[in-house]
């Protein structure tokens, strides 16, 4: 390889490692005295399968202009979530507006039992093995805020069990105890 192709490399912006998925794409409208204005809303999330997701909104004239907007919004809105190897260390309910959405942890080998929006943020924050049930509303926005709210819920092993009174051990899963001892 020549000195010319490493230097480029070298200058080359390291590759965005988030993954990104459109939940929803829209067409909305704005009542004005003339008729009725429409735009399309968009709805991404994007996550590092590591923990670290967020979701944006965007709205444009023209879907390409709400995509972009709704990708750098998920990018401003990046949050850390507590895992617990491939799954969550507790069950949590999350609550918004009309929605609720139940994450309970699963074993190994289990896999994401979710649909439509909940599995898109569950798969991009790198959850592999997790139970949920949406409640309520089915509202597509609602449902994928409702699972934010939800993984915003979640806490450190050490710190739920601590408010609940127990020990680390006794909080996790017999699964997760097997594998480790």
């Amino acid at each position: 390889m020549s000195e010319y192709v490493k230097k480029e490399r070298e200058n080359e912006e390291p590759q965005d490692q988030f993954e990104e998925r459109v939940i929803e794409i829209a067409r909305v409208a704005k009542v004005v005295k003339g008729g009725r204005r429409f735009q399309f809303r968009v709805t991404v999330v994007i996550g590092d399968g590591r923990g670290q997701v967020g979701m944006g909104v965007g709205k444009a004239n023209a879907v390409p202009d709400a995509m972009r907007k709704a990708s750098d919004r998920a990018r401003k809105n990046l949050r850390k979530v507590f895992l617990l190897g491939t799954t969550i260390p507790h069950e949590v309910i999350g609550i918004v507006a009309g929605a609720k959405v139940l994450l309970k942890p699963a074993s190994p080998g289990t896999g994401v039992i979710a649909a439509g929006g909940v599995r898109a943020v569950l798969e991009v924050a790198g959850i592999r093995d997790i139970l949920t049930k949406s409640l309520g509303s089915a509202t597509v926005l609602n449902v994928v805020m409702a699972t934010f709210s939800a993984l915003d819920g979640l806490k450190s092993p050490a710190i739920e069990a601590a408010r609940r009174g127990k020990t680390v051990e006794q909080l996790t899963p017999f699964w997760a105890r097997r594998k480790h001892g």
